[in-house]
């Protein structure tokens, strides 16, 4: 017998989530038949998976019913500082200090436009309800962190192909800004890409996943419809507040106090 929730959505049961692990098993098989040489990893990445999305499933549960401020402030700020983490790893070329600069950008981005949403348009009756402050930060930070992340590698990988030149109009008498200011424009325009892409084939393309996962679950199509608009939108700008911010404050890094460029070898790593 199918187990229905009061909204009218299909309840998935344990044996059912085992289940869907066939499909990553399915994933391995053809791995192993084509020689990819990632079945570890598929392997780990599923568990962590399970793990890391249960073990969500049961703190939120938790964070719902005791609705306490102080929770959802500190939950948004590991969360604030997890996607800081990522985004430092995945600009390896990166000099050092560049945590502060990201973690500052993923902070204020996140506050604000997270914040913005819930008190402007949803209208939350209490300002750091958790239903609403944490679902909505989380996909605030994650969209932004990949857009930062995109941004601060570009940047850094513009400025050392560049090297030569940007040494060449140092040694001339331009600043840091004049120097660097068409990798800084090469690196924002990486960073928003995917975004404006996903905003230009959303509806038509594909069924996004927030409005998927409230159809399914029993929502009317037209509000859900509506909520996308809001998560898409602020997701657009958060990522370009996160990534103008990241970059404008990164770049300098890459010189010295007396505006001499530091190419790759001279500059201490982020790690």
């Amino acid at each position: 017998m199918i187990a229905l929730e009061p909204s009218g959505a299909v309840v998935i049961g344990w044996p059912q989530l085992a289940l869907a692990a066939s499909f990553i098993v399915v994933t391995g098989a053809l791995s192993v038949a084509i020689g990819l040489g990632i079945v570890k990893d598929l392997a780990i990445a599923s568990a962590r998976t399970y793990l890391q999305l249960l073990a969500l499933g049961f703190v939120l549960r938790w964070v719902f019913e005791v609705r306490l401020w102080w929770i959802v402030i500190l939950l948004l700020g590991l969360m604030t500082l997890m996607a800081t983490r990522i985004v430092v790893k995945r600009a390896p070329d990166a000099p050092r200090g560049l945590f502060g600069s990201a973690f500052f950008s993923m902070a204020v981005t996140g506050i604000t436009v997270t914040f913005a949403v819930t008190a402007l348009i949803v209208r939350v009756p209490v300002w750091y309800e958790p239903r609403y402050v944490i679902p909505i930060a989380g996909m605030v930070l994650g969209n932004s962190m990949t857009g930062i992340a995109l941004a601060l590698e570009r940047l850094f990988s513009d400025l050392d192909s560049r090297s030569g030149e940007i040494l060449t109009l140092t040694a001339l008498g331009a600043d840091r800004w004049e120097a660097a200011r068409g990798s800084v424009r090469m690196a924002l325009r990486a960073g928003l890409i995917p975004t404006i892409n996903s905003m230009a084939a959303a509806g038509i393309v594909f069924i996004p996943g927030m409005m998927t996962g409230q159809v399914l679950a029993g929502a009317d199509p037209l509000e859900a419809t509506k909520y996308q608009i809001v998560v898409m939108l602020m997701v657009s700008a958060a990522t370009a507040i996160g990534s103008i911010l990241s970059v404008m404050l990164a770049y300098r890094r890459a010189f010295s106090a007396d505006g001499v460029f530091l190419e790759k070898g001279l500059r201490a790593p982020a790690s």
